[in-house]
């Protein structure tokens, strides 16, 4: 439009991912907390001599200053970073802890994907996912904890929370023993379809304590439950995507114990060990969020 000129707002974000743009920029995507996700352009950020380079990487907590339209009717959908204060720069936490970082690279996909619309406001996504990265820093609970805790409370704002207390096909209340992701969660006997899950009891209630935040009971279960809720919940989650996470393979849940049996679909994502050793760089961890 001509004679348009772009207009000034403020907002604090969450940086989910970085790409490269030409010699000297970035394309930064953005999860803020009054107008959901989007894209801006940080002029010369890889030049040594920038300003707030070392502010915009992936998984910190920033004040931005943006120019463009925030409901996006006007100019290009690409915002410009015009000023950004550092709140808390989870980032430099995690760098040298392969399985935090590895955590957070999931957290900050899962967030995207969950916005598939640029420019809406999910306020409670926002905060959940400050809150699962605020955790992670933190070391307040172990990070597949942290983690499955944020995907199971994710879906449940995205309305696809599993069924736990109840059938998921006829509502009948109770405990129930089976497990099928198509289904939508623990089903009774009479409407178990065939090739469901049966995972212990203890998963199931595990999965329970993560999305109510019962952490006293979350804090005291053994490896193998968690493994176990770890591969229902990836399942889950990427049934209703309808698409893998690239980040969920990669996350570092420990060894299986001996003889353990793997999730439905085989070691399925989200679950496979990563390489004794690999760091995030080692392994190309999210390779985009940084490049």
């Amino acid at each position: 439009m001509a004679g348009y000129r772009r207009q000034l707002y403020r907002d604090d974000a969450v940086v989910l991912r970085v790409q490269k743009l030409g010699e000297s920029d970035r394309i930064i995507t953005l999860f803020t907390r009054r107008h959901g996700r989007l894209r801006a352009v940080a002029r010369g950020v890889r030049r040594t001599m920038s300003r707030f380079g070392a502010r915009l990487e992936p998984f910190g907590h920033v004040d931005l200053q943006l120019a463009g339209d925030p409901k996006g009717n006007q100019g290009s959908s690409l915002h410009t970073v015009s000023q950004v204060e550092a709140i808390e720069l989870y980032g430099k936490r995690f760098l040298g802890d392969y399985p935090r970082y590895t955590a957070a690279s999931a957290i900050a996909e899962t967030a995207e994907r969950l916005t598939p619309v640029e420019r809406e406001p999910s306020l409670r996504l926002f905060q959940l996912t400050l809150g699962a990265l605020k955790s992670l820093a933190r070391g307040d609970h172990a990070t597949t904890l942290v983690l499955d805790a944020y995907l199971l409370r994710g879906m449940s704002y995205a309305g696809w929370a599993p069924a736990l207390t109840a059938c998921a096909v006829c509502g009948e209340p109770g405990a129930h023993r089976a497990f099928s992701v198509p289904a939508g969660g623990a089903v009774c006997p009479d409407c178990r379809p065939p090739g469901a899950a049966h995972p212990a009891p203890a998963t199931l209630t595990l999965m329970s304590a993560l999305t109510t935040g019962d952490w006293a009971y979350a804090d005291v279960t053994e490896t193998a439950v968690r493994r176990e809720c770890s591969g229902l919940v990836a399942a889950h989650l990427q049934w209703h995507l309808e698409r893998a996470l690239r980040s969920l393979p990669l996350v570092d849940r420990g060894a299986p114990a001996p003889g353990a049996v793997p999730p439905p679909g085989g070691a399925g994502p989200g679950v496979v060990p990563p390489r004794a050793g690999d760091g995030p760089a080692a392994a190309g961890v999210n390779r985009e969020m940084t490049e």
